[in-house]
């Protein structure tokens, strides 16, 4: 009795491991726009289509099938027929609508499908899938293939592949030439024309009638204040030659500064010094 309990349980189970889901009934037809049948076809699991089914620009493809679990017909959680290019891989799902009873339908057009499809070279492989909670098994049957068939009198569709990261290739860079001196001509020109300020500063100074007296009491007053103040203002323009010809900013900016605090120092000294006589009302 025991032995005999224990062959049905695992009879039970067995039968139980080896339900899975099916179809049965299937046809494929694709109807022209006008509603006219163009072809009929059946297929099954074990039979599918051996001849792709052309898919013009107005045509649609229905498939009609039903669905079966352990060979009853039954409504599933999941039903599609799957499209898929063969060289890139890309599939698109059409979900089957589906009834009680297990009857599901599709209907499939061109404008349904992505535009790498209607571009592909080889037919389209076409797969049923079906597959709902429990333990029974899904299901992934090829059933068909689609071969694309455009309109010659229509432009072709355009596809633009996504910007994908990845490797780029190697950017090298020109960089802008170093600036040039403006010509020599052009330098010295303007060069002489800050020379020729010297000699019309004396000029105007005789004119209007500078007095030049004060220059030895001023010497003797202060002669390190006055020597060095007229020495660091001739510096800085020695260092802004310098600058313009040879030398680099950082070149600059140490000799510079050294400049300017002699500059600062002994100009206070030596202004002080005219200072003190313009107050003593000495002429």
């Amino acid at each position: 009795m025991r032995f005999t309990r224990a062959l049905l349980l695992f009879a039970a189970g067995a039968a139980q491991a080896a339900s899975s889901w099916s179809f049965d009934d299937a046809s494929i037809s694709v109807a022209a726009k006008k509603g006219s049948d163009a072809i009929k076809e059946k297929f099954s699991q074990k039979a599918p289509l051996t001849k792709p089914v052309g898919l013009g620009s107005t045509d649609t493809v229905k498939v009609i099938l039903t669905a079966k679990e352990d060979g009853k017909a039954k409504r599933p959680h999941q039903a599609f027929v799957t499209i898929k290019e063969q060289e890139t891989g890309l599939e698109a799902p059409f979900t089957l609508t589906v009834k009680d009873t297990g009857r599901a339908v599709v209907q499939i057009s061109q404008k349904d499908l992505p535009v790498q499809f209607l571009l592909s070279p080889k037919p389209l492989k076409a797969s049923v899938v079906i597959g709902s909670f429990g333990e029974a098994r899904a299901i992934n049957t090829p059933v068909f293939d689609i071969e694309i068939q455009t309109d010659p009198n229509a432009p072709a569709p355009k596809y633009d592949a996504p910007l994908r990261y990845g490797k780029k290739p190697e950017i090298h860079h020109i960089f802008r030439a170093d600036p040039q001196s403006p010509p020599k001509v052009i330098s010295m020109f303007f060069a002489l024309a800050v020379a020729a300020t010297v000699p019309a500063l004396f000029i105007s100074w005789l004119l209007l009638g500078a007095n030049v007296n004060h220059l030895a009491k001023a010497l003797g007053a202060a002669p390190l204040s006055h020597i060095t103040f007229f020495g660091s203002i001739i510096a800085i323009e020695g260092v802004f030659f310098m600058y313009y010809t040879s030398w680099k900013l950082f070149q600059v900016l140490p000799v510079a500064g050294v400049v300017a605090v002699v500059t600062v120092l002994s100009g206070t000294k030596a202004l002080g010094e005219v200072q003190s006589r313009r107050l003593s009302k000495e002429r």
